[in-house]
């Protein structure tokens, strides 16, 4: 039991360092494009679509990573702890993005609201919320179908990641990045089993009292 716990926290581990690695990757690309866009700030369904071709890639990185390159089959333990934590991941990033959007939704004068439209990211937790149930449902599909995980764009993704993950410097910056990430995903799976035999009765009535602040609005992109 011991074994198979070191060999989770390190799968976990390695997973953190594959996210942090291909974040980084995605930062580049998506830099490039907003050069080519010439700084033009994205539209709602393009800011979407983009995301949701980050989001393809990512789960079929990940899938590569639990893929037995050998045989050519998966392995459904450490599948199973990636599809965890890639939920737990987008769920992050839903509540980052809200955080932000609150940050940006400030009042004031015309002139600082208009400032803060502009820098405001572009958030629909619907959107949101289709393109996390797409990804899921490409996990799924790369799990029953393995061989399609495999594609030039994906292979130069788990390439890339591999390389710089052994790379002296930038690899153990990504490490312990990593690492944070391993303790982080611990830290939520005790708060989980805490509030389930708890009860979660003091979170109930902190939900209560900020039920009013807890609402999700259409944000859309402002010109």
């Amino acid at each position: 039991m011991q074994f198979c716990s070191v060999d989770i926290l390190n799968f976990i581990f390695r997973l953190g360092v594959v996210l942090a690695i291909f974040g980084f990757l995605w930062w580049l690309i998506n830099l490039g494009l907003n050069v080519i866009r010439g700084g033009r700030k994205k539209m709602l369904t393009e800011a979407y679509i983009i995301k949701l071709v980050r989001y393809f890639f990512l789960v079929d990185v990940v899938i590569l990573f639990c893929l037995d390159q050998s045989q050519g089959q998966i392995d459904l333990n450490n599948t199973i702890i990636a599809g965890l934590v890639l939920l737990m991941y987008f769920i992050g990033k839903i509540q980052n993005a809200q955080l932000r959007q609150s940050i940006f939704s400030v009042q004031g004068n015309m002139g600082m609201q208009n400032i803060m439209n502009q820098m405001k990211p572009v958030f629909n937790v619907r959107y949101e919320a289709v393109v996390i149930v797409i990804s899921v449902l490409f996990f799924i599909g790369f799990i029953l179908y393995p061989n399609y995980a495999i594609n030039p764009i994906s292979n130069w993704f788990y390439e890339a990641i591999v390389d710089i993950e052994d790379t002296p410097v930038f690899g153990f910056i990504f490490k312990v990045i990593g690492f944070f990430f391993m303790v982080s995903i611990i830290m939520k799976v005790v708060q989980g089993f805490t509030a389930l035999i708890t009860g979660n009765s003091m979170n109930n009535n902190d939900n209560n009292q900020d039920d009013s602040n807890d609402d999700f609005d259409d944000y859309t992109e402002i010109k």
